[in-house]
């Protein structure tokens, strides 16, 4: 229905002192539930690979564009061979920036960096850092985030 007619309809019925009927009440609410409801991608990237690090980033920027912004929240986890590339020489440094910079979140493993003897000070600026890579995607699952490994 046409949000105008739903409008006039709604106040006839308010005038008349109608009910409004349970299936234009359940469309109205499911649209509504639908508009409120925030859209969350976890990506993971476990591989030294920067076309597997373009890829995981494109997928993250092509959701921003198709969903908005401000309607996703993605995180991008990286653990295992997939972290060097978030180090300061990185050959992807400047989209990984770019994609944080965007609103993205990127995560460093820390098990991986203390077992690669990495500091934060080896790694790019503005990353987020969590404890261990796989139960982080395992906690943003349970959380209702959608799982995506390019």
């Amino acid at each position: 229905m046409k949000k105008r007619p739903i409008i006039h309809f709604l106040l006839a019925l308010a005038l008349t002192g109608t009910a409004i009927p349970p299936v234009v009440a359940a469309n109205l609410q499911s649209d509504h539930a639908t508009a409120a409801t925030r859209q969350k991608v976890v990506i993971q990237v476990s591989d030294n690979d920067p076309k597997k690090w373009a890829l995981a980033l494109n997928n993250a920027q092509n959701v921003q564009e198709d969903i908005g912004k401000g309607n996703v929240d993605i995180e991008i986890v990286a653990y295992g061979p997939g972290l060097p590339i978030l180090k300061l020489d990185s050959p992807v440094g400047n989209r990984v920036e770019d994609a944080i910079a965007s609103g993205i979140k990127v995560v460093a493993c820390e098990n991986t960096m203390r077992k690669t003897n990495l500091t934060k000070d080896d790694m790019l600026p503005k990353l987020d850092y969590v404890k261990s890579g796989v139960p982080e995607i395992m906690h943003k699952q349970q959380q209702g985030y959608a799982y995506i490994r390019p």
